[in-house]
Order: C-alpha cells, then sequence, then structure tokens
C-alpha cells in the first residue's frame, strides 16, 4: 500500500490547519486506552481536513522530565535518560501501529538539550521583565519524595505521585509572577471558543472579586490590620477580627497571658494543608490573641483572634468576622463572641429567626441597625460605604485574586536546569544566552538530599562555576524546572522544531498561530491551560509570537474507565493494554470502538464486546466489495438509480459531516453502520456508493479503507491514495422525498393514509383523497363543505 505525506508544508496556499494534542508523558506502562481516545478523534479530524483541501499540522512529541523517571532512576540507578528514551521508542511504536496520521518530522521531546534550551530562553526573558523572582515562603514538601510541591500538585494534602502526606516546610523558592497577567487571563477567554466548563475553572481558579481594604487601628497600639472584603455592607455587624496564623502581627498583638494558648494553636495550623484548613464542613476553630482593634465606620471595639481558615497568601491574611458569614457565625457561636443582625431578607422570609441569631442570612438584602446607612440595598449601602471609608481614609477599593504566584523550583534531578548563578559580588546572574543551555551534569545518586536541596547540590565541580560578569568565583542555581515548564510552550516549538537560532521563525509562527483546535483531558484545562496562555501572553508581549492568546478551540474528552466501570490501574488489574487489543482485533477496529463507545465527552466503561461488534462492522464492510460495479469508463464515479439509496448515500455524507464537526462520533459510527446495512440489502452495489462510504469510513478506519480502494473493480488503477481524495459533499436537493405520507381525515377523524408525491398540487392532493374507496365509505356521498391541508402532514374533509 502507498503510504500518504502527513507533513504540513510552511507557507503553503492552502488555508492552514493546526490540529494539537496533549503531548504525552512517555511512563514504562506504555499508551493506554484513554491516549487512544483523543488522538483517533482529533486524527479524524485531521484527515477529514486534508481532504477538505486545508494544510494540516497534526504534530507529536513526549513530555518527558518528570518524577516517575527520577524515581525509577533511584531505585535502579538506571539514568532518567536511558529509561525516557526507550519509554518515547515505545510510544512511538504504539502511536504508529494505530496509524495516527502524525507530522512525525516535528517530534519534540522536552529533555532534548535543543528544545530546554528554549524553555531555559524564555524563563531569562521572565527574569529580566521582572516576572521571575526568588522569596522564602511555606511550600508543599513531600517527605517521600523528598521535593517540593506546587499547591496543584498536593492537592487533598497529598503528594500527586507517591500518595503520600504532604507537610509544611519554609524554602527559598523561585516564583514566576502569573498575577500580573491575571486580568489579560480573565479577558482572553472572552476570545475563544472553550468548552464552559474549561472556561468556569480558569475563571474559578484566578477567581477575581472586587471589594475594599479596610484599616483597623489595634487599641493601645500603632498597629494597624488591614482587611480585604467583598461585603463591607455587613462592616456594622463586625464582631471580631481573624487573623491567620502566619500573619506578622501575631507575635506582636498576642498578649503575655494568651502566648502558650497562641503558640500550641498556631503549631497545630502549621500541622495542617490548606485544603484542610479550608474545609467548608470542617469545626471552625480558633484562639483570642488578647488584643481588640477599633472598627473604623462605628467606631466598636472588637476583639482579635486567630483560625487557620484564613489565609495567609489570600486578602492580606486577614478578615472582619460578622454574623453574615457562614464560618463567622459558628465560630462567633462557639466562642460566645457578640454578634448582631444588620442586614435583613428583602423578602421578609425568616426574619425571625435571623434576628433571633438562630440562623446566618449570608445574602443580599436591606441593612438596618447600620447607621446612616440603614435601609439602603446591600448593593447600594457596598458602593456609599466604600466611599465613605475612602474619603475618611479608612479603606481602599480594590480587585483581589485568588490566583497566586507559580512556585516554579523543584529540588530533584530530572527537570531543566534554571540559568542563573550566585555570585558574592554580582549577586543573582543570568547565563548569558550564548552560553545555553545549561546542561544536566551525570550523577551517581538521584536522591534529594534530606535538606531539601536537589541532587545537583552535591555535585561541587558543576555548582561552582565563574560569574558571567566579573569572572568571580560563583554557584549554580542548583533547583531544576517544574514539569509544566516544558509543556507551557511546546506548541509553538512543533512549528519550527529545528531551529537553533530561535525559539521558532517569526514568519512561521505568523503562518501556523494561533491553534484551531486543541483537545485534552479535563484534568488538564484548569492549570496546563493557565500556565500555557500565560507563557504565550508574556511572548506576546515581548513580540515573541504574534498571538495573545494560543489556542482559539479547546475542548475535552471523557476518561475511559476499566470494563468493572473504575478508573484503570495496575492495583485494580483492569488495564486495557492497546498492544493486546490491536493484535487481536486490529488498529481499525479499535479506532471505530473508541469513537463508538460512547459521547465523546462523557466517561464511558470499556466493553470487549463492544469492540467485536466493531470489527465485525467492519467485516460487513469488506464482504460488500464482491458486489460492487464497475466503476463506469471516464473520471466520473457513476450514478445511484435507486432513489431511495441515493437519499440515504447524501443524508449519510450530511450526518457524517456536521457529527464530526460536533465530536458526536458515536452517532457518526451509527450512521456508517445504517448506511452500510442498505447496502447490504443491494443485490449490485453502484460504485458510485460504495466509494462514498470507503471515503466516509476512510479518516475512522484508514487502513481498511485504504486497501478495499485499492481493490475496487476500476479499469483504470485508482491515481492516487483514498486519503488524498476530496471530502464528499451532500447535495440538499437530494435529501427531500419523492413523496410523503398524508393522513386524510374526515370530520377530525383518521380515515386513510396515502402516499402522495411531494411536487403535487392541492387540487391533485384532493382529487386522490376523494376517490380512495375508505374515504368515499365514510362521506357517503355528502359532499365536503370544506377541505383543510396541512402540508407534509394531513388533509381534513369537512362534511355536514
Amino acid at each position: 500500500m502507498r503510504m500518504q505525506s502527513n507533513a504540513a508544508r510552511d507557507g503553503d496556499a492552502r488555508p492552514k490547519q493546526y490540529l494539537l494534542v496533549e503531548f504525552p508523558y512517555p511512563s514504562g506502562e506504555g499508551l493506554h486506552v484513554g491516549h487512544l481516545r483523543s488522538y483517533t478523534a482529533m486524527d479524524i479530524l485531521a484527515r477529514k481536513r486534508r481532504m477538505e483541501g486545508k494544510n494540516v499540522l497534526y504534530p507529536i512529541g513526549w513530555d518527558a522530565f518528570g518524577l516517575p523517571a527520577e524515581n525509577y532512576a533511584i531505585k535502579t540507578g538506571q539514568h532518567p535518560r536511558v529509561t525516557t528514551e526507550q519509554n518515547c521508542a515505545n510510544f512511538r511504536r504504539q502511536l504508529q501501529a494505530m496509524g495516527f496520521s502524525f507530522d512525525w518530522s516535528r517530534e519534540v521531546n522536552t529533555t532534548d538539550p535543543a528544545y530546554y534550551r528554549w524553555t531555559q530562553w524564555i524563563f531569562l526573558q521572565l527574569l529580566r521583565q521582572g516576572l521571575a523572582y526568588k522569596a522564602k515562603m511555606p511550600i508543599n514538601w513531600c517527605p517521600k519524595c523528598k521535593i517540593g510541591l506546587a499547591n496543584e500538585e498536593a492537592t487533598g494534602g497529598v503528594c500527586e505521585r507517591c500518595g503520600g502526606p504532604v507537610e509544611k516546610r519554609d524554602r527559598e523558592q523561585w516564583m514566576l509572577k502569573i498575577t500580573a497577567y491575571a486580568e489579560q487571563l480573565l479577558a482572553g477567554l472572552d476570545t475563544v471558543d472553550y468548552i464552559e466548563r474549561a472556561k468556569a475553572q480558569q475563571r474559578n481558579w484566578i477567581g477575581r472579586s472586587e471589594g475594599v481594604d479596610i484599616d483597623f487601628s489595634v487599641q493601645g497600639s500603632d498597629a494597624v490590620i488591614t482587611v480585604f472584603t467583598t461585603r463591607c455592607d455587613t462592616l456594622y455587624s463586625c464582631a471580631f477580627l481573624a487573623l491567620a496564623p502566619e500573619h506578622p502581627l501575631v507575635t506582636r498583638l498576642t498578649t503575655e497571658a494568651q502566648r502558650d494558648a497562641v503558640a500550641a494553636y498556631v503549631d497545630r495550623a502549621r500541622a495542617k494543608t490548606e485544603i484542610e484548613r479550608t474545609k467548608l464542613d470542617q469545626e471552625q476553630d480558633g484562639v483570642f490573641t488578647g488584643s481588640s482593634a477599633v472598627n473604623p465606620i462605628s467606631g466598636e471595639v472588637v476583639p482579635v483572634w486567630i483560625s487557620d481558615f484564613v489565609l495567609g497568601h489570600y486578602g492580606h491574611g486577614a478578615v472582619f468576622g460578622d454574623i453574615h458569614d457562614a464560618r463567622d457565625f459558628v465560630l462567633g457561636k462557639r466562642y460566645g463572641i457578640p454578634m448582631r443582625v444588620t442586614v435583613l431578607p428583602p423578602s421578609g422570609d425568616d426574619v425571625d429567626a435571623i434576628r433571633a441569631q438562630a440562623v446566618c442570612y449570608p445574602d443580599d438584602g436591606v441593612l438596618i441597625d447600620s447607621g446612616p446607612f440603614t435601609g439602603m440595598t446591600s448593593s447600594e449601602a457596598r458602593e456609599r460605604i466604600a466611599q465613605w471609608l475612602e474619603e475618611h481614609g479608612a479603606g481602599r477599593r480594590r480587585v483581589q485574586y485568588k490566583l497566586r504566584d507559580w512556585v516554579f523550583s523543584r529540588q530533584r534531578y530530572w527537570g531543566e536546569p534554571i540559568p542563573v548563578v550566585f555570585c558574592a559580588a554580582c549577586g543573582t546572574v543570568p547565563v548569558p544566552e550564548d552560553q545555553l543551555p545549561v546542561l544536566l551534569p551525570e550523577v551517581e545518586r538521584y536522591q534529594p538530599t534530606d535538606t531539601g536541596e536537589s541532587p545537583l547540590a552535591n555535585i561541587t565541580e558543576w555548582v561552582n562555576t565563574k560569574c558571567p560578569q566579573c569572572h568571580g568565583p560563583a554557584q549554580r542555581e542548583t533547583d531544576v524546572m517544574p514539569n509544566w515548564a516544558g509543556s507551557s510552550w511546546y506548541f509553538l516549538r512543533y512549528i519550527d522544531p529545528k531551529n537553533d537560532r530561535a525559539l521558532a521563525d517569526p514568519t512561521q509562527l505568523q503562518y501556523w498561530m494561533p491553534i484551531d483546535w486543541y483537545n485534552g483531558g479535563m484534568e488538564h484545562t484548569t492549570l496546563h491551560l493557565l500556565y500555557s496562555r500565560f507563557w504565550n501572553l508574556f511572548l506576546h508581549d515581548i513580540g515573541v509570537v504574534p498571538v495573545a492568546e494560543p489556542y482559539q478551540k479547546r475542548t475535552s474528552h471523557g476518561m475511559i474507565l476499566g470494563p468493572d466501570g473504575e478508573k484503570m490501574s495496575k492495583s485494580r488489574g483492569n488495564v486495557i493494554n492497546p498492544d493486546t487489543i490491536v493484535a487481536e482485533y486490529g488498529a481499525d477496529a479499535v479506532r471505530v470502538y473508541e469513537m463508538f463507545i460512547g459521547p465523546f465527552d462523557q466517561m464511558v466503561p470499556w466493553s470487549t464486546d463492544g469492540l467485536v461488534g466493531c470489527r465485525r462492522f467492519l467485516e460487513r464492510v469488506a464482504a460488500l466489495l464482491s458486489r460492487v460495479d464497475p466503476k463506469p469508463a471516464g473520471d466520473s464515479c457513476g450514478t445511484i438509480a435507486d432513489r431511495d439509496l441515493l437519499r440515504m448515500m447524501h443524508r449519510t455524507i450530511q450526518r457524517v459531516t456536521e457529527d464530526i464537526e460536533d465530536m458526536h462520533f458515536n452517532t457518526v459510527v451509527s450512521a456508517l453502520m445504517e448506511y452500510t446495512n442498505a447496502l447490504v440489502k443491494q443485490e449490485r452495489i453502484p460504485f458510485l456508493a460504495y466509494t462514498t462510504l470507503l471515503t466516509l469510513l476512510a479518516p475512522f478506519a484508514p487502513h481498511l479503507a485504504e486497501e478495499l480502494h485499492e481493490q475496487l473493480p476500476d479499469p483504470e488503477a485508482p491515481a492516487h491514495l483514498l486519503a488524498d481524495h476530496p471530502w464528499p459533499v451532500f447535495d440538499p436537493a437530494q435529501l427531500a422525498a419523492d413523496t410523503w405520507e398524508m393522513v386524510v381525515q374526515v370530520n377530525g377523524k383518521v380515515r386513510a393514509t396515502l402516499s402522495m408525491p411531494t411536487n403535487a398540487t392541492l387540487a391533485e392532493m384532493q382529487e386522490q383523497a376523494l376517490r380512495d374507496a375508505t374515504v368515499q365509505k365514510h362521506l357517503a356521498g355528502r359532499a365536503p363543505t370544506r377541505v383543510v391541508v396541512v402540508p407534509g402532514k394531513l388533509m381534513n374533509i369537512v362534511v355536514d
């Protein structure tokens, strides 16, 4: 069989189409059927786009830095590069066996120095623009992996790699100032075609809120506690202030009498993860500092407490507690702190219970007991109180984000070295660009140190270097970049993967960007999209890339579960090995089943019975070949005399074309099966009818479709591959039926159903109805007084 060229052509005159899948981490276990679902779907789109005359870029590569390879190296002593190369080769074999039409000439690998040279280059640009900095901060530390983790890698208080508990440690970390791009990251979502769930996850992670900073002076001190709130309308109900255990004023505000209690509470809080501290269903607790503060709007004195549901990095690490917040309500009740209701529902519902402080009313309403703001709605009061605070120097309007700067350091070996050195005379110095890449050295031991430093810290001959500025002694940074680094720009390198002078050629970036369609898992729609959009926005700002948003469209697929309905895992013994099923059923049957298994965006369990059914469907398609009429002489593929078959062919073309675009792949396969069944009923199959089936099937089952295409009864050998044929176009005129079923009523009761030509006139319809024996029987010789016709549906004959 001749081979199709899947190579994209830079600058081609055809309309470009850049289709992208998330490049995989090449694990030792190889591909799983979940990978196949996304890759098959986008491969179908890529093949269809090529048949539609598009210049398609559909690339693949390897997100190959990561902890599993390093953990394996620790266990066996084998260099991570060796296992990574072996795993990539295995993945490449599996992908090629599935017939995915990737442009392999653009393959990238994040561990290739020629690739991570440019990852390091991007870091240096961030550093020059003040968006990379070092800060001492509490980090998530996994004692088992001996590594610092970003918050997203320690969800639920456990390490995402080993599942072990995570603790807090103070350490200097490299940070990326993603918060500087919070507003642009939000605004950009309005310009792209993402599924709504993905947009919602990004907006929630960024967490934009408009509110007011309010200054509370501490009684008997010159200290000021600043609180951020979105509900300044409840300021008159302020009952206490609550500080985060890590707030810098905790020690200063704690009185001698409360010092032991506060110290014990702070120690307990440090042992908790943020997830544990902020759970809504946990019992709220706290400790009194012994100090008090003054409410700037009412002059009332309120106690200052410490509570671990307040986080030091959000707002200013302090909140004012009032009865209209569920957590504050619980804390106040638990410790008997006097509280006051200042907002009531406008509906009047539950007013007695709210006034009696039996329930918390957290919503907007109408203000009571709020001085000059009494009687205002919450929205009106927020504006007026913010104005009062600003006029009296007690507050400022501010926009707050939940988004925090990106923790970029990792204390491990298998990652991109951070290209800076530390010089006693010059401070932090970037490695000159002409000295990139900073290569990973060879090591004997891959274990991170117990002190939390990277294994690189033990290689003194690598660490000790010369300062690029003063040429005096200096030390290299021994932390490395996170997994997210290489995956935050890989889509740009695909465009020009062998360029050794720039990240990518500007002309080619201009031609290919933005990505037209990006598909991936829902688990990556928050952080991977956020980080890669941030890098792309930054590179756009400094003139490297031509577009602000990298992905014009983003869709996601559902997970494929094991046959038992559970997530596939080796421990459950429910993993489906692609090698096994491809060997037994063939790659095309697996591809078709991956699309037929269920709605593409939903989780579905694997079923081998379903795979068997798809194999049988392909066998039926192949069996039809022996009954196909020869192709007529000349270029034409012939005609179809059977009007019903012609109509079904055009309807199938329409359904397949539209449903592929909507990612309704399961209904596409159903339509192809129905059309195949219609051909099975034909004694002889018109050449055009069968070649149309093969063309529509080709993106789903390319191997079989090409093989059958080569064997067609064509007096002239096929001039080119089926994959190079134009995509079929349906004729709307052929979709209409020649006849329609007309229901005939006499005085509103159904008496007959007649087959009526679609072009029949009203007179012809009436004439045929009146000739019908059953209708004549019910007319009983009476002449119609009126005839009502609803075209395409019914005729009602009215008689006296």
